[in-house]
């Protein structure tokens, strides 16, 4: 089993001194988590929040990329319905090329009605444009020739997209999914996939034993690293710091609960009801060491290979105690 990280920065609005170093923070974060052996970095874009979530996640990673020489950099995910599909084949393949070819290309179609309002943009048309957008990146790096496209959305006449990527044909694609049918989906179209923080391990692994079911039907090699499972990790270092972790995930899951996806979401959605969390999931690794591994031999054991971590309260000292105290567990 490997580790990763899951999330990103977060920039205060008090000033461009506090912006700086929130992102200062976050990148020195990463460049530890690639000294203790952490395997990837994937990075989210939102927008109009109002709390400094991370907007221009490919920047990020370029500048990571100069930082760091090992940890693979991906995005989870750029929302393509927002973006002209062209510049991001340019903007993804230049930072594959600057990476020496450490960067996976996580894409999605967005979920957040109030950013398609933001971009003045209907959600409902969010499905058609990642598809066209999809179409048109295949096609870019597909290629070295000139091509033309016309569809609903994007018309491009005469282009030739560079520079081409390093990895090829292209980076790895993945996809965020939950439902059967985009599981199935991810898998019949060639891409990774990337699964929530929410879902309890049972649904996890059934979903990753749906993935590789659909990759054995269609022909396609099944790769074990090709699922990044998102956890929440809260490393305790005595008991009594449980009730406060508790009661930070219980805010988590009301923050998000309402976004969970597939089979027995509404458990999620109406997670705010709910007395206490350990009796709402064990899809948390809250706990001691011990506990924390309990949990993810039960991921090893339903076929996770890639687990990815967002910490609440992220700190490189936490990131040590974990490197030290549970990896070893999965070398």
């Amino acid at each position: 089993m490997k580790f990763g990280l899951f999330g990103g920065a977060r920039a205060a609005r008090d000033g461009p001194a506090s912006d700086s170093q929130g992102y200062a923070d976050y990148i020195d974060y990463v460049c530890e988590a690639e000294a203790l052996g952490f395997h990837s970095v994937f990075i989210v874009e939102h927008h109009f929040t109002g709390h400094g979530q991370v907007s221009a996640s490919l920047n990020i990673l370029s500048y990571l990329a100069a930082r760091t020489s090992r940890i693979r950099l991906g995005t989870a995910v750029v929302v393509l319905p927002w973006h002209n599909p062209v510049l991001i084949a340019e903007q993804a393949a230049t930072l594959d090329l600057l990476s020496n070819g450490r960067f996976d290309f996580g894409v999605g179609k967005g979920y957040r009605d109030y950013e398609f309002a933001g971009f003045c943009m209907s959600p409902d048309e969010a499905a058609r444009r990642f598809d066209e957008a999809m179409a048109v990146i295949r096609q870019a790096w597909g290629s070295a020739a000139r091509f033309s496209h016309h569809g609903a959305f994007w018309h491009f006449d005469d282009i030739v997209v560079e520079p081409a990527p390093m990895q090829r044909p292209h980076p790895p694609f993945w996809l965020g999914a939950g439902s059967d049918d985009s599981i199935r989906r991810a898998a019949r179209e060639g891409y990774n996939l990337l699964l929530d923080q929410l879902a309890p391990i049972d649904l996890t692994t059934g979903r990753v034993a749906a993935f590789k079911a659909e990759c054995a039907r269609v022909g396609r090699r099944f790769d074990p690293l090709g699922i990044g499972v998102t956890r929440g990790l809260q490393l305790l270092r005595h008991e009594r710091e449980r009730a406060e972790a508790l009661a930070i995930r219980l805010d988590v899951l009301r923050a998000i609960g309402g976004l969970a996806r597939g089979a027995g979401a509404e458990t999620y959605r109406h997670i705010g009801v709910r007395q206490s969390p350990e009796e709402l999931d064990d899809a948390a690794l809250l706990g001691t060491p011990d506990q924390i591994i309990a949990r993810l031999k039960r991921l090893e054991a339903g076929g996770v290979a890639l687990v990815l971590l967002v910490d609440p309260r992220p700190s490189t000292e936490g990131l040590r105690r974990f490197a030290r105290e549970i990896m070893p567990e999965f070398a």
